[in-house]
């Protein structure tokens, strides 16, 4: 699959369309949710996932996170996921890797494909935030305050000095990928529109966790 420029004559004017659909090795893994900018650290191991980064070294360097639906040998996957580039690669000497994914772009599955790889893939669309990824003063405001009381809460020390230099998608982006929420609130994150929408749902989901912190079986699934 490739992406190209087709020419599209509306109401006089020549639009360009980008075809935005790709193929991607896919890695299924529950909880492990990347996000556009974002860093992700894995340690690879299986077989079929080293024989994954191989391919991915030698093409492209992409790999799509995606969440399983179900923990089955070969289970259905979320329609939603991210591209991940390698940025950093370790290779160890008993073929295990060390890789860091950098999120380029959220897509959308439509379809698996057929391979003889042992490792899935995946025909699938790049999909952008739809609106701009700036946050108005208030809700940058609220997400700060917010992420304030959960990490007091939570135990955890912020450099807030840092934190307030971030721009408004890094900071969003940030917040959604390492806060401790459960696997299906981090895919409702990521299949969230824009990223005021994003905010607003990480404001729910600390204020959510933090007034149940501590309670067994306190989950979004």
């Amino acid at each position: 699959m490739g992406g190209g420029n087709t020419a599209q004559a509306v109401s006089g004017f020549v639009r360009m369309s980008v075809d935005t659909r790709t193929r991607l090795a896919v890695f299924p893994l529950a909880g492990a949710v990347l996000f556009p900018r974002m860093h992700l650290p894995l340690h690879i191991f299986e077989p079929r996932y080293r024989a994954m980064v191989q391919h991915a070294l030698s093409t492209d360097q992409r790999i799509g996170m995606v969440q399983p639906r179900a923990a089955d040998s070969l289970p259905p996957l979320f329609n939603m996921g991210c591209v991940g580039k390698i940025v950093h690669v370790e290779a160890l000497d008993d073929g295990r890797y060390n890789i860091v994914l950098e999120g380029q772009s959220r897509f959308r599955l439509t379809r698996e494909l057929e391979v003889t790889t042992a490792f899935r893939q995946v025909e699938a669309e790049l999909v952008e935030d739809v609106t701009d990824p700036n946050l108005g003063l208030l809700e940058r405001s609220s997400i700060e305050r917010e992420a304030r009381r959960f990490a007091e809460r939570q135990g955890y020390v912020v450099d807030w000095d840092a934190v307030s230099r971030l721009d408004d998608e890094a900071l969003v982006n940030g917040i959604a990928q390492v806060a401790p929420f459960d696997p299906a609130a981090k895919q409702a994150l990521l299949e969230a529109d824009n990223l005021a929408s994003r905010a607003d749902l990480i404001v729910q989901l600390m204020q959510f966790f933090g007034r149940h912190d501590g309670d067994s079986g306190v989950t979004l699934q």
